[in-house]
């Protein structure tokens, strides 16, 4: 069976023996081993080729922007019972690569040709080239000295790799109905880091945000943020919002709650409404009436009436919180308390800190860190995956534990 002129003197059984089949293991979703920094590959078939298309976030702080994506490597016959590996990194065009399969859910890629990615102007043409098709400006453009350090720092670190990469397979979040909005790959801001890959997903009455691309300070396979969907915050009007002292209370106030019930549950003893039966959900937690009046006596209780789900409030950023995009959404769903992983350069001291989850529509969320006195603003990821799908829950949850592990 004749495939297209190029090809005509391969046959379908070629093509499925030298390619398809034997290259099956590594189509899908992967997270590459690049320190820090991570990153989103996705293999797949394209005709009679098979593509390796790194994805990246757009240009910071354009989290509403499309994902960027470029070609690592390709696999095709060049002739009969024979595939040929081409690594395309650099812009000197394809060139000779290896791929090695090292376990079903692990493969490793080898450019046998590095000079190809060398540029005549040497590592200064480089790093501009770099710079320009990571951050769509020069680096006269970024006025932030600490700013300009990590992106000297992030070149410098990948750069040595020259494609030789390892990686390892992820799956793509399972779904529920009763799922808070649909899991999936988001982009968000991360302040001088500049855009980065979060995964969201749902583990019962918690989401959590999975970092599939990082940084020095939170490395990608950790958990950047995790949301208690227990405990919901109704937030006050907008203009008593706008002051950060007073959302910083309503938050606190919530994380005294959490404190005291995790005591209870520890002692053994009964908590009253606070202690939910097996049964029975447990109410959502009101820090804030919808007027604005304290609900309580200044601390944090059970809501009897909480307010519609759908009903949208207006919402703007409290004076003093910094954000890198300042078009987010003006209206919000729902919030919810959480806690973000916050660190020092190299992963150090790592510490989860208090904040508010927002959640805008079923494409956008914010996470305010209260601490940092930051807001990160993330935009899901569009583009469909084929292949990425977890086989089950449990192979879900252990691919997220074996990426965080890698980094811990």
């Amino acid at each position: 069976m004749k495939i297209l002129p190029d090809y005509e003197h391969m046959e379908y059984r070629d093509v499925y023996t030298c390619l398809l089949h034997r290259y099956r293991h590594i189509l899908g979703l992967w997270q590459p081993d690049i320190g820090p920094y991570g990153g989103l590959l996705n293999v797949v078939v394209d005709g009679l080729f098979i593509i390796g298309w790194m994805y990246l976030p757009p240009h910071d702080p354009h989290v509403d922007d499309p994902m960027r994506f470029k070609p690592l490597f390709r696999v095709h016959l060049m002739e009969r019972k024979s595939a040929t590996v081409e690594c395309m990194y650099g812009h000197r065009g394809p060139h000779n690569g290896h791929i090695q399969i090292v376990k079903k859910d692990e493969f490793s890629t080898k450019c046998n040709q590095t000079d190809h990615h060398r540029m005549s102007g040497g590592r200064q043409e480089e790093f501009r080239t770099w710079l320009r098709e990571e951050w769509g400006r020069t680096l006269e453009d970024i006025f932030h000295e600490h700013m300009q350090e990590l992106i000297l720092m992030k070149f410098i670190y990948t750069s040595q790799y020259d494609n030789c990469l390892t990686y390892r397979r992820i799956y793509l979040p399972p779904s529920h109905p009763d799922d808070l909005i649909k899991p999936g790959l988001f982009k968000g801001t991360y302040g001088s880091h500049g855009l980065e890959i979060v995964m969201l997903s749902f583990h019962g009455r918690r989401a959590r945000g999975t970092k599939i691309t990082g940084d020095p300070n939170i490395p990608a396979g950790q958990q950047t943020v995790e949301v208690d969907l227990r405990h919901r915050i109704h937030l006050p009007d907008v203009e008593t919002l706008g002051n950060f002292n007073e959302l910083s209370r309503i938050v606190l106030e919530v994380r005294e709650q959490l404190r005291q019930e995790q005591q209870q549950q520890e002692g053994g003893h009964e908590a009253g409404e606070l202690q939910p039966g097996p049964a029975q959900p447990r109410g959502e937690l009101l820090a804030r009436g919808p007027d604005g009046a304290s609900a309580g006596d200044g601390a944090a209780a059970v809501a009897q009436q909480p307010a519609p789900s759908g009903e949208a409030q207006p919402f703007v950023l409290p004076v003093g919180v910094s954000s890198r995009n300042e078009d987010y959404p003006r209206a919000c769903r729902m919030c919810f308390y959480g806690t973000g992983l916050i660190a020092g350069h190299g992963f150090t001291s790592p510490e989860r800190t208090p904040g508010v989850f927002i959640l805008f529509d079923e494409d956008r969320f914010g996470f305010i860190w209260l601490e940092l006195k930051s807001f990160s603003l993330y935009s899901r990821v569009q583009a469909t995956f084929r292949n990425a799908d977890a086989p089950s829950p449990q192979a879900f949850d252990e691919m997220l534990k074996n990426i965080q592990s890698l980094t811990s």
